[in-house]
């Protein structure tokens, strides 16, 4: 087990939802790649493998928007992004320690969301 903020675990979890994206910026294909090279960095991540951004829910207007993953050596970065109303739904999982409030804002500030709501959860069983 690791010590993350003087808390004995496994990884970290950082969920960041945000409304009021910029719609402009959630509908494009390379900002979602360019978001994902840009929060490993912030986050002083390592990737593996290329970005994946996918857009799909065509014909069902609740769900349409892309999906997005990026594996890292300690984990995973995804999220959904939803065009209904410019919502956002982001996960940050490492194993290697990092900022959550600095990660939570920089995804906030990367896509011009006018309301945030950050989680944090350290995983791990704990004995």
């Amino acid at each position: 087990m690791k010590t993350f903020d003087g808390k004995n675990c496994w990884g970290i979890l950082v969920s960041v939802d945000l409304e009021e994206c910029n719609p402009d910026i959630i509908r494009d294909a390379s900002k979602m790649k360019e978001f994902l090279i840009e929060i490993v960095k912030e986050i002083d991540m390592t990737s593996w493998g290329d970005p994946i951004v996918v857009r799909f829910g065509e014909g069902n207007p609740d769900v349409t928007g892309f999906s997005i993953a990026q594996l890292i050596e300690t984990s995973l970065i995804s999220g959904h992004f939803a065009e209904k109303d410019n919502s956002a739904y982001l996960d940050l999982f490492s194993c290697k320690e990092f900022d959550p409030e600095k990660a939570a804002n920089f995804c906030k500030n990367f896509f011009g969301a006018k309301k945030m709501k950050q989680t944090c959860i350290f995983r791990g069983v704990q004995n």
